[in-house]
């Protein structure tokens, strides 16, 4: 979600740079906000680096050649601008100097109070990979969510009403109660448990959209109903106290299955988007699942530790599905790669248990 729109004045990737890029703004341009009868102030943004208010003060400070000839208001101003500075996006190394530095006027903030409005911690109901709220928004914009559009998530989690030795839950520890909470019990449609690598679903295109955060591994295992026995026949009713059989289920069949129903199911020009996690020392481009119904729209990185991650991948449908489209993904060249993230959990732990191997060998020393 965008946090604020700003008019660049400069831009450079070192206070010189942008103190000679503000010099060849048109002075024309920057008259109607700082003639005498104005109010201003200067704010300053940092992106992953935090500044005393010192360094504050003295980058404000800096700025003194603008023909500012009004005055600092700091309640109410009838102007603002913002010095902003990027550090990167990797919390584990922040640099000393930022990458780029932007000065310019604000115009207007985006919802991002939202995010706070549906946090996480003042939901009814959660579970332990609940998504944060501020990572829905941004999935459902990658998704251009509209009105009445119709959008199913396959892996919903807290969705999920029966499990061995599961209690029954609560009048409020659902999902049609966290949406009556916010307002929103009109927008939905139904919850179903059944198994994502055997949809239930009849042959057609139903949605607009497809959101989801499929299970990783990492909190326990993923699993899919099967088994390596012969099933008996004429067992096609099981009592609901049943508990099937499971099978592994690898993270690169899980998204294959994932795409496969996103082009079986997604309109023309519906949208798939859904987190891939990654460990980042063998990730490469060639890692992300294809599918010939699909094209891609944007890969983006969230880190979540020193060694692993996980990618933002949006697609579009642009071609419609075709028996034969079920298995394409055999045929490509990047089918190897694709089966590297079947290890994701093992290397997951295996650089946490590096970690506090690392750590315990520190604090000995």
């Amino acid at each position: 979600m965008e946090r604020s729109i700003f008019e660049l004045w400069g831009h450079g990737k070192s206070p010189e740079e942008l103190y000679s890029s503000l010099k060849n703004y048109p002075v024309e341009k920057m008259v109607p906000f700082l003639h005498s009868d104005s109010t201003y102030k200067i704010k300053i943004h940092t992106f992953n680096k935090t500044l005393t208010q010192e360094e504050k003060v003295k980058r404000i400070d800096a700025l003194e050649f603008l023909p500012f000839e009004g005055k600092v208001n700091l309640k109410k101003p009838q102007h603002i601008f913002s010095i902003l500075e990027d550090y990167g996006l990797d919390p584990n190394c922040i640099p000393e100097n930022p990458h780029n530095i932007y000065f310019g006027r604000w115009i207007a903030d985006g919802q991002r109070e939202l995010i706070e409005s549906y946090s996480v911690k003042k939901r009814h109901f959660i579970g332990n990979t609940s998504m944060d709220a501020g990572l829905s928004f941004i999935m459902a914009n990658h998704g251009k969510v509209k009105e009445n559009d119709i959008v199913f998530d396959p892996f919903v989690g807290t969705g999920k009403a029966s499990r061995k030795n599961q209690k029954w839950r609560g009048p409020d520890e659902n999902i049609r109660a966290n949406l009556r909470q916010y307002g929103l019990e009109k927008y939905y449609l139904d919850v179903l448990v059944s198994d994502a690598s055997k949809p239930s679903w009849r042959k057609g295109t139903y949605f607009d959209a497809i959101i989801t955060d499929p299970p990783y591994g990492i909190r326990e295992s993923t699993r899919r109903t099967g088994s390596q026995k012969a099933v008996p026949k004429g067992i096609e009713k099981c009592p609901e106290s049943h508990v099937p059989v499971s099978l592994s289920y690898h993270l690169s069949d899980m998204f294959f299955d994932l795409l496969n129903f996103a082009a079986e199911t997604l309109v023309l020009g519906g949208r798939l988007v859904y987190w891939l996690p990654v460990y980042t020392p063998e990730y490469t481009e060639e890692m992300v699942p294809w599918h010939p119904c699909l094209k891609l729209i944007s890969n983006c990185e969230q880190k979540l530790s020193s060694h692993t991650s996980r990618r933002l991948i949006t697609m579009e449908k642009v071609k419609t599905f075709e028996n034969r489209d079920q298995y394409s993904h055999l045929l490509s060249d990047q089918f190897l790669p694709y089966q590297g993230h079947n290890s994701f959990r093992e290397k997951y732990f295996s650089g946490v248990t590096k970690r506090i191997a690392k750590e315990e060998k520190s604090s000995q020393e």
